[in-house]
């Protein structure tokens, strides 16, 4: 991903809210299908912590892996990842022009 389509898609993301929450349980399966059925839906996806919030940057990398998505940034105690949608149908982002479909 270049650094323009981050730009793109970390702007886009600033208009939504989270979906996925960290809580006390840390990083549990419960998290990681979450942010999966999240990521089918919506392909861009805000993840909160309110727990564990000195590990923001270690569960963010260790969801990335888990969920098969890009990690577009870590702001605080919020990540945000993306993944393009399977179906072509269903693609929201454009990132070789960079819009919103």
């Amino acid at each position: 991903m270049t650094s323009a389509q981050r730009a793109f898609l970390r702007s886009q993301a600033q208009t939504i809210g989270s979906v996925v929450m960290v809580g006390r349980d840390g990083l549990s399966e419960n998290v990681v299908s979450a942010l999966d059925e999240a990521l089918d839906c919506h392909e861009l996806v805000k993840v909160r912590f309110q727990a564990h919030k000195d590990e923001v940057q270690s569960i963010s990398r260790e969801l990335e892996e888990r969920s098969a998505s890009a990690l577009v940034s870590v702001t605080g105690f919020t990540a945000v990842f993306f993944r393009e949608s399977r179906n072509p149908d269903n693609r929201h982002y454009d990132l070789k022009n960079l819009c919103v479909r």
